[in-house]
């Protein structure tokens, strides 16, 4: 059994980040955008960085099957944990983050919006399955 578990909420969206921009699968089209590289965790929550729908080739967003470059989540980084908030498709969101057994629960804000803590460093792999979700949304955008 592992004693130690990661719970720096940097380090953790660092790997999130990762997971996104090294995917080549379900989130092949995301990628990593405005990203703080000194970003400092806060107890409210630092940006870290937005999780958007890659521009095509060509920069064509015409031929984008979404509107390219729109913020589908934002990723905050708190001392022990990452947040990410699902700007696009929150229902979505919501549904697979509790499917994948994270916490989560709704921002009332206009437009509404979807809280996924991320608490662990081995919860990163269950949080992508928030982003597909969010991917998969024709809406998310």
């Amino acid at each position: 059994m592992v004693a130690d578990r990661l719970d720096d909420g940097v380090r953790i969206a660092q790997l999130l980040a990762s997971e996104v921009t090294g995917n080549e699968s379900a989130l092949r089209g995301l990628t990593v955008v405005d990203a703080d590289t000194d970003v400092e965790a806060t107890t409210d929550g630092a940006l870290a960085y937005r999780i958007a729908r890659e521009t095509p080739e060509g920069g064509d967003a015409a031929a984008a099957d979404a509107a390219p470059g729109a913020a589908l989540a934002e990723v905050y980084v708190q001392p022990d944990r990452a947040r990410i908030e699902a700007i696009g498709a929150p229902e979505a969101a919501a549904t697979a983050a509790a499917e994948a057994d994270l916490r989560v629960r709704p921002k009332a804000v206009r437009p509404p919006r979807t809280l996924v803590f991320v608490e662990d460093g081995a919860q990163v792999k269950r949080a992508l399955t928030v982003l597909e979700a969010l991917r998969g949304e024709p809406g998310a955008d």
